[in-house]
C-alpha cells in the first residue's frame, strides 16, 4: 500500500496500491539481506527504530495481523465452501495465475476495507494547499458492494498538502516558470508526437541537455519522457551479459527492473552500508564470471541519492571511496535529491562534499524538485552519445513535451539564480529549514521519524495496520492530506505514513501541520519515543525483524 514511482508526483495520499510494488520488487532484488545503517545526525531512537521494535509493539502489531487472517480464512472458507462460490478462473488448467497467493489474500481482506486512504483523486494544482475530491461508497437498496465502489460525491477538501513530491514549489503557478511555458505550448504545441531519434528534438530539448550537464558539472546529457524509464531502459543500455551490477537492497523498482533486464549478474549490499559493498565487490571480483572465472567486463554499483522510503541520505563519500578502491562504476539516482538537498540544489554530492567528477553516471528526475516530467543522465560524452545510440528511450519512446522541457529549463534558472532573483537560493533555504522544523516538531512529541536532516522526505513509523487507516482519515478531516505506505510498499510490521516537505508551505503551514499531526499521533497512539518503549529501544530489549529485503 501507498509507494509512488519517479513519475509520481502531486496527487493527495499516494497513487495507485500497485505503487507498492516499488518495494515488493525491491525485495526480489534484495537477497543478502539489509539493516538500516543510521547517519550520525540521528537519535538512537531513530536509528534502530527501522529494524528493531519494542516488544510491545511488535505483539500488537502481530496480534492485528492475527485477527485478520483469522477473519479472512474463516470469511474465505465459508465463500468456497458454504456458499458455494467459485475460486478465481485463473487457477484453472491452461490458464496463468493472476494472483500471487498471500498478497492476494491480503490486498482482499485489508486492503479493500481501507482503499479509501489510496488513490484520493485531486481537482487543483498540486500547490501547497489542493483540493481533495471527496469520494463515498453509494448503498444501492440499502447494499454495498464488495470491494467498495467509492465515487465522487461532487464536494472537494480543501487540504494541506504533505503528500506530493512538490520540493521545490514549482508544480503549482509560478511567476517566472508559467508564463514560459504558456509561450512554448503555443509555440510549439503540447507534444512533439516522434521519438528523440525521429524527429522529436526541438532546440529547447538541447537547451535543456546543456543545462543540466552545466548545472551537475558533466560533460552531456541526455533528456527522456519518463522518469522510471530512465532507469528501466538505460541500465540495459549500460551493462549486459558479463557485466556485475552491486545495487543497494532498497534501490527502487525502476533500477530492479533495468538490472534484470540487462543480462548482467546482480548481487546486492546491505542498505547504505559501504563496509559491506567492499566484501561483495571483494567477493565476486576475486571469484570472476561463473563457471569460467573470467574477470567481469564492467562491474557498476547503484545507489540513490535519498531512499523516498527511508528519507535517508546515502553514504556517497564512503561509497565512493570503495568503488574507487575497487576500479567500479558508480550510478546514482538523484530522483529525490537533485534540487532538493544542498548549498546550491545540486543534490547529495554537493551535500556530501564529492566531487561529481568521482560519479560516472548521475541520473535524476524532473517530476519533483522541477514540476515537470521526464528524467535525465549526466555523465561523459562518450557515456551519453552511446545511450542515444543503444537505449529504446532515446531511439522510440515520444519525446519529452516542449511544455515540460521549458518547465525543467525555468525552473532551473531559478534554482541557479538566472531569473535574476534570490527566489532559488531562497526556496532551498525554505525547504531545508521547513523539514528540519517538522522533524523535530514530531521527533520531541514523541514520534519515530526516520531519515536525516535536510532530508524532504519524512517518513513516521504507524507499525501496527489499524493505525494506517486511522491516520490517514483523521489527518483528512483535520484538512491535511499525507501518504500513508503498508505491505507491500515496506515490510510487514514497518508501516508508516510519509510526509513530503515543499518549499511552498510557508511556516504558519508547518505549524498547522505539526498541531494536526501531533493531535493525530496522540489519538492513534503513535508516540512511541515518548514512552517507556524508548527506554526499552536504547536498552536494546527489541524484537529484531527479518530484513527489508526479506520481509518484503
Amino acid at each position: 500500500m501507498g509507494g509512488g514511482g519517479k513519475d509520481a508526483g502531486g496527487v493527495a495520499n499516494g497513487h495507485a496500491h500497485a505503487a507498492g510494488a516499488k518495494r515488493r520488487a525491491g525485495g526480489a532484488h534484495a537477497r543478502e539481506g539489509a539493516a538500516l545503517d543510521p547517519a550520525a545526525k540521528r537519535s538512537k531512537t531513530e536509528a534502530v527504530s527501522a529494524e528493531r521494535i519494542p516488544y510491545f509493539t511488535a505483539l500488537a502489531t502481530f496480534f492485528s495481523y492475527g485477527q485478520l487472517l483469522v477473519y479472512g480464512y474463516v470469511w474465505d472458507t465459508l465463500m468456497y465452501t458454504v456458499m458455494g462460490r467459485k475460486r478465481d478462473s485463473s487457477h484453472q488448467e491452461g490458464y496463468a495465475p493472476l494472483t500471487r497467493g498471500f498478497e492476494d489474500f491480503y490486498t482482499r481482506n485489508l486492503y479493500h476495507r481501507i482503499q479509501d486512504c489510496w488513490n484520493r483523486p485531486i481537482c487543483s494544482a498540486p500547490g501547497s494547499w489542493f483540493e481533495v475530491v471527496e469520494r463515498e461508497e453509494p448503498a444501492v437498496a440499502g447494499k454495498r458492494s464488495w470491494p467498495p465502489d467509492l465515487r465522487p460525491t461532487g464536494r472537494n477538501i480543501h487540504a494541506l498538502n504533505l503528500g506530493s513530491y512538490n520540493y521545490l514549489g514549482f508544480a503549482a503557478e509560478d511567476e517566472y516558470c508559467t508564463p514560459r511555458v504558456v509561450g512554448t505550448l503555443e509555440a510549439r504545441g503540447a507534444a512533439t508526437c516522434a521519438p528523440r531519434a525521429g524527429g522529436g528534438t526541438t532546440s529547447d530539448h538541447i537547451e535543456l541537455e546543456k543545462l543540466i550537464a552545466s548545472y551537475l558539472g558533466k560533460e552531456a546529457a541526455v533528456t527522456l519522457g519518463m522518469g522510471f524509464a530512465t532507469n528501466s531502459l538505460i541500465i540495459p543500455a549500460l551493462v549486459s551479459k558479463g557485466c556485475l551490477v552491486v545495487s543497494d537492497s532498497l534501490n527502487h523498482n525502476s533500477i530492479v527492473k533495468g538490472c534484470s533486464g540487462s543480462g548482467a549478474k546482480v548481487v546486492v549490499f546491505r542498505h547504505n552500508e559501504p563496509d559491506h559493498l567492499d566484501r561483495v565487490l571483494h567477493r565476486y571480483i576475486a571469484e570472476g564470471q561463473p563457471r569460467t572465472g573470467r574477470p567481469w567486463k564492467k562491474v557498476l554499483v547503484i545507489v540513490e541519492g535519498i531512499y523516498s522510503m527511508e528519507g535517508e541520505v546515502c553514504k556517497l563519500a564512503e561509497i565512493v571511496a570503495v568503488k574507487k578502491k575497487y576500479r567500479a562504476y558508480l550510478y546514482l539516482d538523484e530522483a529525490h535529491s537533485i534540487g532538493a538537498v544542498g548549498p546550491t540544489g545540486r543534490g547529495v554530492a554537493e551535500l556530501c562534499g564529492v566531487d561529481t567528477a568521482d560519479i560516472d553516471i548521475m541520473m535524476g528526475t524532473f517530476t519533483k524538485s522541477f514540476g515537470s516530467c521526464g528524467g535525465y543522465i549526466a555523465s561523459s560524452r562518450a557515456v551519453v552519445n552511446h545511450l542515444r545510440a543503444h537505449s529504446p528511450a532515446h531511439l522510440y519512446a515520444t519525446a519529452m513535451s516542449p511544455p515540460c522541457v521549458r518547465q525543467c529549463i525555468a525552473s532551473l534558472q531559478v534554482i541557479m539564480g538566472e531569473d535574476g532573483s534570490t527566489r532559488g537560493a531562497d526556496k532551498l533555504k525554505a525547504i531545508r529549514d521547513g523539514a528540519n522544523f517538522l522533524r523535530k516538531e514530531l521527533t520531541d512529541h514523541g514520534c519515530i521519524v526516520l531519515g536525516d536532516e535536510d532530508s524532504p522526505v519524512l517518513p513516521v513509523m504507524l507499525f501496527n495496520p489499524g493505525k494506517i487507516p486511522a491516520f490517514s482519515r483523521e489527518c483528512l478531516k483535520r484538512g491535511v492530506a499525507v501518504v500513508v505506505v503498508g505491505f507491500p510498499a515496506c515490510p510487514l510490521l514497518l508501516s508508516r505514513v510519509r510526509l513530503c516537505v515543499s518549499a511552498a508551505h510557508t511556516r504558519k503551514d508547518l505549524e498547522h501541520a505539526a498541531a494536526v499531526l501531533k493531535e493525530v499521533a496522540d489519538l492513534v497512539g503513535v508516540r512511541y519515543g515518548a514512552t517507556d518503549q524508548a527506554k526499552l529501544l536504547e536498552a536494546g530489549e527489541t524484537v529484531p525483524l527479518e530484513d527489508h529485503a526479506k520481509a518484503q
